[in-house]
């Protein structure tokens, strides 16, 4: 099984802390060269010592804000002149806690404009090296809210599932040039965004946030929560040679908790 991504170049999105690094630490020990990518160049900086460089890689990171659609199109215009990528992976925060019925439409919009249209933005700009290289991985950091919607997290639910429709368009489009996208669905992972999910239910319930954690893990059969770098694992398979045939899917990453196959 080929599992080598030596001489490939990733960009990890989001990569400075929670699955976004984790996702980066794993690709560099497959041997990928991994340009990471978020708003804080200090907290970039403070990431690069931890990717291994065993196989001669040579990392980078480059600064820019998701929720300016702008600076995102000219950070990608400029690391895509500079690398050929043939891995992306698409991560981004998600967005605050609450009911669907009671966002604001603004709401959507930056919701939207973070994942979606950031992402198409990014991928504009990469694939066409993708193609050139005759290789590409994509894999897009999502949610198991695309097959059961969580409670409390409307504009997640909604965004989230956008982005599995978007995905699942562009591996049909994207399939005969030899690139692959593919949607990595966490389930209860600990890092921070959990934290603050947490924290919301347990104001809202008037519960505590231990309670809260508690009856979270309950509904896990594996009993507890994700390690980041489990959810990398599977996005880091997904981005090697032996993923080829893999397109076009969502893989729960969860547990085993979400109820549907």
């Amino acid at each position: 099984m080929e599992l080598s991504l030596k001489g490939k170049v990733a960009l990890v999105c989001g990569s400075t802390q929670g699955i976004g690094k984790a996702c980066a630490i794993e690709l560099a020990l497959l041997g990928a060269s991994v340009i990471l990518m978020a708003r804080d160049g200090a907290k970039l900086r403070n990431v690069m010592p931890e990717l291994a460089a065993s196989a001669g890689q040579k990392h980078d990171h480059i600064v820019a804000d998701f929720t300016n659609v702008a600076d995102v199109k000219s950070a990608s215009a400029e690391i895509s002149a500079k690398h050929l990528i043939t891995i992306l992976i698409n991560n981004t925060g998600g967005p605050p806690p609450g009911l669907a019925i009671e966002a604001a439409a603004e709401d959507f919009l930056k919701a939207f404009s973070q994942h979606l249209i950031c992402n198409q933005i990014i991928t504009q700009a990469l694939v066409p090296g993708m193609k050139k290289a005759g290789y590409g991985r994509i894999i897009n950091i999502i949610s198991t809210s695309v097959k059961i919607p969580i409670r409390g997290l409307g504009v997640s639910n909604t965004v989230r599932s956008a982005v599995a429709g978007w995905a699942k368009t562009i591996s049909i489009e994207l399939a005969p040039f030899g690139i692959t996208v593919n949607n990595v669905l966490p389930g209860s992972t600990q890092t921070g965004r959990i934290e603050s999910v947490i924290q919301s239910q347990a104001l809202k319930s008037g519960r505590s946030e231990e309670d809260v954690r508690k009856a979270m893990i309950a509904e896990i059969p594996a009993g507890r929560m994700a390690d980041a770098k489990e959810v990398a694992a599977v996005a880091a398979f997904l981005a090697t040679p032996a993923a080829g045939y893999v397109n076009g899917t969502s893989i729960p990453v969860d547990g085993g908790r979400t109820g549907s196959l």
